[in-house]
């Protein structure tokens, strides 16, 4: 579902900054999929998610998904390919539109515009009976301005609206970063149910090396924009936080000095 074949990015190139992000990164993704992504700081996790979603360019190599090679596709035009969460709350959601609406928007995503009336009262039933399985008590807050949400259940909001129309891959960006331990920990289980539900191929990177080992079937781990690490299976069932830092050591030849990865 997901290809890179030898994505290269330098930022900064031919100055006293340059700095390789990516180097010679290769990649497959199979349907169905759910991959966590962890690293050090600069290790290139952000970048090849950004590289993915076209928010950044690469110097060389292909990106590719479902068999289309979008690696010269605009940021807007692979949006219909893609669901995306960020890490901060707010930019999932049009603060000042109701819950309501939000969905709307999404669930209307690639069809024409009209005049019409804007949600149905079937559409607000769907909604409804959706939030519902959240267990957050948004059901009863349709109306409600988005804003007004708290962090974790505009993440929640957010994860319903990227996977309404089911994306081709879905990305989550650190997007459980920004809440306290127990909503994150809520906002996750929200994840492996929709993405189990649904058959999602999903990309998710993650600062906590506890979570990286917890949810998805496969787990990669980057340093210096590089795959050091590509566990699956029986394999990362069986995987600690303890056994994974002794794994990168032995493949980087260094520690792994993320405090915050590795406390979670």
């Amino acid at each position: 579902m997901l290809e890179i074949r030898n994505v290269r990015k330098t930022f900064f190139p031919g100055t006293i900054n340059e700095k390789v992000a990516i180097a010679g990164l290769d990649l497959k993704i199979e349907d169905g999929e759910f991959v966590t992504v962890i690293g050090g700081n600069g290790a290139g996790k952000s970048t090849m998610l950004n590289i993915i979603a076209g928010s950044l360019s690469v110097d060389s190599g292909q990106v590719i998904i479902d068999g289309q090679d979008i690696t010269r596709w605009p940021e807007y035009k692979r949006a219909k390919l893609l669901g995306r969460v960020f890490q901060d709350p707010m930019m999932g959601t049009a603060p000042s539109m109701q819950i309501d609406e939000n969905l709307a928007i999404a669930a209307r995503r690639g069809q024409p515009r009209g005049l019409k009336w804007g949600i149905t009262k079937e559409e607000r039933e769907t909604y409804r009976e959706l939030l519902k399985s959240f267990d957050l008590g948004l059901e009863d807050r349709l109306s409600a301005k988005a804003g007004l949400l708290s962090g974790g259940q505009r993440q929640a909001l957010t994860l319903l609206m990227a996977t309404l129309k089911k994306p081709k891959v879905l990305l989550l960006d650190e997007h459980t970063a920004a809440l306290d331990p127990k909503t994150a920990d809520k906002v996750l289980e929200i994840t492996d149910r929709i993405v189990a539900e649904s058959g999602l191929t999903t990309f998710m990177v993650t600062h906590n090396m506890r979570d990286a080992i917890r949810h998805g079937n496969r787990l990669l781990m980057l340093n210096e924009g590089k795959i050091i690490l590509d566990l699956k299976g029986e394999e990362k069932q069986k995987m600690t936080v303890e056994k994974l830092l002794k794994r990168f050591e032995k493949a980087s030849g260094e520690a792994f000095t993320n405090d915050a990865a590795i406390l979670g």
